[in-house]
């Protein structure tokens, strides 16, 4: 199978490399440097269980996932819609597209831009970019998809891959359920530049993140989604399981980036107010967030508070 990864960031690399290491033609398509580096020496990836330089094709032209059988989406949700519009003339009429993006609505957005059905994938994993052409793995790995995108090709190239697939009549639920996990985490780490162990061991943290999970489910339950699962004991699980992890927004700010805040706590603050909900809490984490935004581009300064 030919797999074009649209978006080489960590989750992008992360998935593109553990696919081509099981064989698979994977073309990554992202920003210059990473592309020259996995062009140059491959991609490293360093995971806990093994590291290893993994060869691949790679390319900063959306043209290059031409002939592709699956693509993954991978870009920032601030990118979806410029993803789309450079995708949109290369993509083979039968091709498989994928969402793995944070936030809830990226699927029905590439969808409703490219014309085309795009199945939506809950992304759970613990990686960041270490450099050009090296994506460092902390912790997990799995993705849940919907009946429509689980074809046993797919789930066979991603089992082969060490990838777990669960699949779920209820993938919009479980996208609230993870998005929910990052109104509690995402800000907070990014605020302090703390890693999830550290953070929720701060007076008062956890108490402000169950606020914020609570105003997160109001809006979810207005917006009529059943969630599943105890989230509350999803959202204490990841401090226990990837303690060194810090968000992606925290690395979004480190690095001077515009982060997915709006798709995350905006977006529960957005629908709240378009349904009489208030989300005080997240709409606090958002506005903070938001204004180091604004500060970290200024000279001499630093993201965290």
């Amino acid at each position: 199978m030919k797999i074009a990864v649209m978006g080489a960031g960590a989750v992008g690399c992360y998935y593109g490399g553990m696919l081509a290491r099981a064989g698979h033609e994977v073309v990554l398509i992202g920003r210059r440097q990473h592309v020259e580096a996995v062009r140059r020496d491959g991609l490293l990836l360093e995971t806990r269980s093994f590291s290893a330089r993994v060869p691949l094709a790679a390319d900063t032209a959306a043209s290059a996932l031409a002939g592709a059988g699956l693509v993954l989406c991978c870009v920032k949700s601030t990118d979806t819609a410029d993803a789309a519009a450079a995708m949109a003339p290369h993509l083979a009429p039968g091709a498989l597209v994928l969402s793995l993006q944070n936030g809830v609505d990226n699927a029905a957005r590439l969808s409703a831009l490219l014309q085309r059905p795009v199945e939506p994938a809950v992304v759970y994993v613990a990686v960041e970019m270490a450099g050009a052409g090296h994506v460092r793995h902390h912790g997990r790995g799995e993705l849940v998809l919907g009946p429509a995108a689980a074809s046993p090709q797919l789930l066979q190239a991603f089992a082969a891959a060490d990838i777990p697939v669960e699949v779920s009549d209820n993938v919009v639920g479980t996208l609230w359920a993870k998005l929910i996990v990052n109104c509690a985490y995402n800000a907070i780490s990014a605020i302090t530049q703390l890693p999830y162990g550290r953070m929720t061991q701060g007076v008062g943290v956890l108490e402000v993140m169950r606020d914020a999970v609570d105003e997160a489910l109001a809006v979810a339950h207005g917006e009529g989604v059943v969630v599943p699962g105890d989230v509350w004991q999803a959202v204490e699980r990841i401090a226990q399981t990837m303690p060194q992890q810090c968000s992606s927004t925290a690395q979004d700010l480190a690095r001077h980036k515009h982060s997915e805040i709006d798709q995350l706590n905006g977006h529960v603050v957005a629908r709240g107010e378009a349904l009489g909900i208030p989300t005080p809490v997240n709409r606090v984490l958002h506005a903070l967030v938001r204004l180091l935004e604004t500060r970290s581009g200024e000279p001499g300064t630093t993201p965290a508070l």
